[in-house]
């Protein structure tokens, strides 16, 4: 039987994914590494040594961690069909225990991000930057920074199906509260567009994008989901407290949350030349 993958299977695809209740931004990531494939195989049918060719073409252009990231869309829609024969495994990568740090944003780095945002009059994105990066929630959790959640100093989080409860600092609740103030915001999210609408992931990757330059910070630092690791990395320096921290940012398992703890690639070198066994 001829394996040929339509519009109708990708949709169907697609609705399984949300009946299962898997993230948005899952959910789209798999219709869009679906349709890379597709476009990838004009029209051909799908066999194993396809896939095989097709993974060997995404090694040679992507990061090991993207190339799987592709192969796990396409291996759930290939069970999703039934066609299991067609899966390939994912590329084995060794752990580092130490973070890039080309990637990785310092402390340093978040404060000229700050000042930029201010000194652009961007009153919005400075609260914002301050919001993720003192919390540590998920760019996607902006939406529960509401009115009622700042003066209550909490926030309670609904994500991929777990509820959480968040405290917020006594002094980011007073500045949001200027904030609302400031823009007569009364009820719901604090951060919205003019139409009311709470920011999307776009807006803010783009926003924060634009800071770079009067910040001078490497563009390939500068994400949401940066400051999200930058608040972990200082909470465990200062708590050594993997279970605790796993709880602040909504993991469930601990070794995801080990992740976002690894030093930097100087701090590693440094701790491999203390053992002092070079003459």
């Amino acid at each position: 039987m001829e394996h040929i993958i339509e519009e109708a299977a990708v949709a169907a695809f697609t609705q399984e994914l949300f009946e299962r209740e898997r993230a948005k931004e899952t959910i789209d990531r798999y219709q869009h590494q679906l349709l890379t494939f597709i476009y990838w195989a004009a029209g051909k049918t799908v066999t194993k040594e396809m896939t095989v060719r097709y993974k060997q073409w995404l090694i040679e252009r992507y990061s090991p961690t993207s190339v799987n990231v592709a192969l796990a869309a396409l291996n759930n829609f290939f069970k999703f069909m039934g066609w299991q024969e067609c899966q390939v495994r994912p590329v084995r990568v060794q752990r580092r225990h130490y973070a890039e740090p080309c990637r990785e944003l310092t402390r340093q780095e978040y404060y000229r991000l700050l000042n930029a945002a201010r000194q652009k009059g961007d009153l919005r994105l400075f609260y914002l930057l301050e919001t993720i990066c003192s919390t540590g929630i998920r760019v996607s959790e902006l939406c529960f920074i509401t009115v009622k959640a700042v003066r209550r100093g909490r926030a309670d989080i609904c994500n991929k199906g777990k509820f959480r409860t968040i405290l917020l600092p006594r002094r980011l609740c007073e500045k949001l509260l200027r904030y609302c103030s400031g823009r007569r915001i009364t009820e719901g999210s604090i951060f919205v567009t003019r139409s009311g609408k709470p920011i999307n992931r776009s807006n803010i990757w783009a926003m924060m994008k634009a800071l770079c330059k009067r910040a001078q910070v490497s563009a390939r630092k500068v994400f949401p989901h940066n400051l999200r690791h930058l608040f972990a990395r200082c909470f465990y320096q200062c708590q050594q407290d993997l279970e605790h921290l796993a709880s602040l940012l909504g993991h469930s398992s601990i070794n995801t949350t080990r992740i976002y703890t690894r030093t930097s690639g100087e701090e590693h070198l440094r701790q491999i030349e203390r053992l002092h066994l070079i003459l």
